[in-house]
Parts: structure tokens; sequence; C-alpha cells
């Protein structure tokens, strides 16, 4: 199974701003300091290979989900941030219902141009 977050750098946080969350945990943070993932960056796919990739279209109503449509097209919930991704959808609240989405039917060849 791929993650989004397997090459994702992790880096350490000593912000005081953390301090609460680190008091009386146990085991310790490591020195102190919180483990975070950094922020990823992702590459959009480009027109030419969006255009590559066979999709399918869906026309978003009230009560979609992107994890639902991607257990629909991928049986897992857990590739739902690749058709986010390759819609250039940060999130459900920026889809609005009678949007056209594109689902690309090869889950692979999608994940080979994010470089997952």
């Amino acid at each position: 199974m791929a993650s989004r977050y397997m090459k994702t750098e992790r880096v350490s946080n000593s912000s005081k701003y953390y301090a609460p969350l680190r008091a009386g945990r146990r085991p310790p943070y490591p020195y102190g300091n919180l483990i975070q993932f950094a922020t990823p960056r992702i590459v959009h796919p480009t027109p030419a290979q969006k255009a590559s990739i066979s999709s399918s279209s869906h026309i978003w109503k009230y009560g979609d989900r992107f994890y639902n449509l991607a257990y629909l097209h991928y049986n897992s919930t857990e590739y739902w941030w690749v058709i986010a991704w390759f819609n250039n959808l940060p999130t459900e609240s920026h889809v609005k219902p009678g949007m056209v989405l594109h689902i690309p039917l090869e889950l692979s060849e999608a994940l080979r141009i994010l470089g997952v």
C-alpha cells in the first residue's frame, strides 16, 4: 500500500507553542521535541499528463465524498487524495454540486505521475 507520506521528510519541532503537548507524555518525545511530517510538495499533473491517463467522469452531488469514490473505483478509501489531487481540489468543501470530477482509472499510473 502506497502512502503519500512514504517519502516525506520528518522534522523536529522545538517550538514553545507545543510545550503543553510535550508535557507529561509517555514515552517522552526525543530530545523534548515533537517529530512531525514536513509539508509535502505535491506536483499537479499537466494537461498532457491528465490526457494520458484514462479517466471516468463523475458529477458531484450532495452527500458525495472523495473516500466513497475511491472505494468505488479503487476498492480502498485510502486513495481519496488521488481523486482530489487529480482534480486540483484540496478538500471536499471546494467541490460544489454539479461539478464534473475526473477520476483516473489507472491508479498505478496516477501514483507514478505523482511520484509516489
